[in-house]
């Protein structure tokens, strides 16, 4: 009966770790791909909604810590490419900021001047459970000229809903792959565990 306790304990830890194996962590986001954190050559806005930010997910930034640095700021200090009040700031030339909460991040390079030119990044971070999700795209307001359209153009077909889908999943990287791995290992091992124990 012990034996039994014991192997039913054991099958209900695997699962559980096999389980957490795919679903812990999150998404390792290297900020400007292979430029990394820099001031020329990157459009960090075309970047960042080419991705979708979860939340567990992390940021990577890469650049010279002797011309740049990494400083998140409010909104407003976004805008107006403001250092002197940070939220945070990261200096080692390789830093990496985890996602905690849902919500907009503002980061931007603390340097004067930098930010100016477009060193500076402003992404929306989802909470964990969802993806990319279906909006309505709004039509178009018809202009007078239009109101004498064909009687095809309000046809119910032409007056369905359209949507959009929004941002494109981030592309894969060694920490989902790693997950998935891990996953799998987990699941390999418990049914070896089952079937030849």
């Amino acid at each position: 009966m012990a034996l039994i306790k014991s192997k039913s304990f054991f099958l209900l830890l695997m699962i559980l770790v096999a389980l957490l194996g795919v679903s812990v962590g999150g998404t390792v986001h290297k900020v400007g791909n292979s430029k990394g954190w820099t001031m020329m050559g990157v459009d960090y806005e075309a970047w960042a909604s080419s991705r979708t930010f979860q939340v567990g997910d992390s940021l990577v930034f890469e650049y010279n810590n002797e011309y740049h640095d990494v400083t998140q700021v409010t909104p407003n200090d976004f805008e107006l490419c403001e250092p002197s009040n940070p939220l945070a700031t990261y200096q080692t030339g390789s830093d990496m900021v985890k996602l905690t909460k849902p919500g907009v991040q503002n980061f931007i390079c603390g340097v004067p001047g930098h930010c100016d030119v477009g060193q500076k990044l402003q992404i929306h971070v989802l909470p964990a459970s969802l993806g990319p999700v279906a909006a309505p795209v709004p039509r178009p307001v018809r202009s007078p000229s239009s109101l004498s359209s064909p009687p095809l153009a309000d046809s119910p077909v032409n007056n369905a809903p359209q949507y959009q889908m929004g941002p494109s999943p981030a592309p894969h990287s060694s920490a989902s792959t790693s997950r998935v791995w891990i996953g799998f290992c987990s699941v390999f091992l418990l049914l070896s565990l089952i079937f030849f124990v």
